[in-house]
């Protein structure tokens, strides 16, 4: 691939519809628009228009909007061209300009140029993925803050102060026998604390993020006829599942989406853990298994009034078991939520409330998204990674600063803080890497 290359590819969804966008960027991508609309296009203005083929036939008419570069989403010469949202038009369109020397784009290369051209960050560019793949409004929101870059500016800030402590340190090194104040290396140690202090906060911050990019999964588990499905249904606010007095009526997981706290949750009724002998049930509860697995929260369902209910199998995780006693409506003895223990009714729905509330206190840890007066802003598991790696260098670099024998290494250390933070906005990023992130968006953007 190189960027002296012209690319194509339709940005709007594939269907029918009103309006199909088709998309060129490249060197001298002008020239090329005269030859479809046959007309000299002036910048940010919209033309409406013939689009012609290279033999001059007519295909469609619509708008030919051209971005010159570098005021440009890529950077570089962008024509947008509006045709009749007919697949075939578009199709058409994408075939007349290959033909006068573009080629279709991979997934992600517009904003790859982009990002190669400095006009977005990589944590830019990845938040323009997770908006478009966003399933919540909060989870829209912070992708868009993402792209504004609220979260590239806080890394940021971060590397600036980095930069000037590395900076110190060096010229003591480099210069050792030049009038540097040796005291200043002493001040750097509680800079690096407060340093510290915000680099958690972010982490905090961007771990909430990740939970809003990538939703979280609940499993709805217990022995048979303790309300699984019915606590499905009460929660997705539809009859998902099946209901019956039988036991051993659910045999596949059954899902459903809902969200919580701003935060999208695959809800999964799994069938229900006994001995049984019926291949097909036996089946149902393997699969149960490999879905409590995978789940972040199990919801381990008990009948207040079976007591043969209550006991978890042994092997479970019991870290993300929620204990939650269903069918007190049956139950004559008044029962109290505490930490441990949620008590609720399906079938009047006592209790889900205070059921959903503590699900979203789990989830979104110390940070209310409701309160929050700041949107947090959308992240990803590599963000997180590279924010704690890059918060134990600056741990290590504050430990070494407190003797004046190890400065070269705590220099290294704050370079390599500085290295792990600049691998969330691209500064120092691997090119495979680059590609596996581009390669997850869709081919227009």
């Amino acid at each position: 691939m190189t960027q002296k290359e012209l690319i194509c590819a339709l940005a709007t969804p594939a269907g029918k519809g009103a309006l199909a966008i088709v998309r060129l960027s490249g060197k001298n991508a002008h020239v090329i628009a005269k030859q479809i609309t046959h007309k000299s296009l002036a910048p940010r203005q919209a033309s409406y228009t013939n689009f012609y083929n290279r033999d001059d036939v007519v295909l469609d008419q619509g708008l030919a909007i051209y971005f010159q570069t570098p005021a440009s989403f890529t950077g570089e010469d962008v024509i947008e061209f509006h045709c009749h949202g007919n697949p075939l038009l578009a199709d058409l369109l994408l075939e007349a300009l290959c033909a006068l020397g573009a080629r279709l784009a991979t997934p992600g290369e517009f904003s790859l140029r982009a990002f190669l051209n400095n006009k977005i960050d990589l944590a830019q560019a990845e938040a323009i993925a997770d908006l478009i793949n966003s399933t919540t409004e909060q989870a829209a929101r912070t992708a868009t803050r993402s792209m504004q870059g609220a979260f590239s500016q806080r890394v940021q800030d971060v590397l600036t102060q980095l930069t000037q402590m590395r900076m110190h340190i060096e010229a003591d090194l480099d210069f050792p026998d030049e009038e540097i104040d040796r005291q200043q290396n002493e001040q750097l140690v509680p800079q690096l604390t407060k340093l510290k202090y915000f680099l958690n906060e972010l982490l905090q911050q961007a771990k909430l993020g990740e939970r809003l990019q990538t939703g979280a999964t609940i499993a709805i588990a217990g022995k048979p006829n303790a309300g699984k499905s019915s606590l499905l249904n009460v929660l997705a606010q539809s009859e998902a599942a099946i209901v019956t007095e039988i036991p051993g009526t659910t045999r596949d997981p059954l899902s459903a989406d809902i969200e919580i706290q701003g935060i999208a949750v695959r809800l999964i009724d799994t069938a229900g853990l006994r001995e049984t002998q019926d291949i097909v049930e036996a089946k149902g509860i393997e699969r149960t298994q490999q879905a409590l697995a995978q789940a972040d929260i199990v919801l381990w369902l008990t009948d207040v009034s079976n007591e043969d209910s209550q006991s978890v199998p042994s092997d479970m995780d019991t870290a993300k078991i929620f204990y939650v006693h269903n069918k007190v409506d049956l139950s004559t003895e008044k029962k109290y939520n505490d930490n441990e223990n949620i008590y609720i009714s399906a079938k009047t729905q006592t209790g889900i409330d205070e059921l959903l509330q503590q699900l979203g206190e789990h989830l979104i840890g110390d940070n209310n998204i409701q309160e929050q007066g700041d949107t947090p802003f959308l992240a990803r598991g590599r963000h997180v990674v590279a924010l704690q790696q890059a918060q134990g260098n600056i741990h290590s670099a504050q430990q070494r600063l407190s003797n004046s024998q190890e400065l070269e290494l705590a220099a290294e250390d704050l370079r390599l803080a500085q290295q792990n933070l600049g691998e969330i906005t691209g500064e120092f990023t691997p090119d495979d890497l680059l590609g596996k992130i581009f390669s997850e968006f869709c081919i227009g953007k």
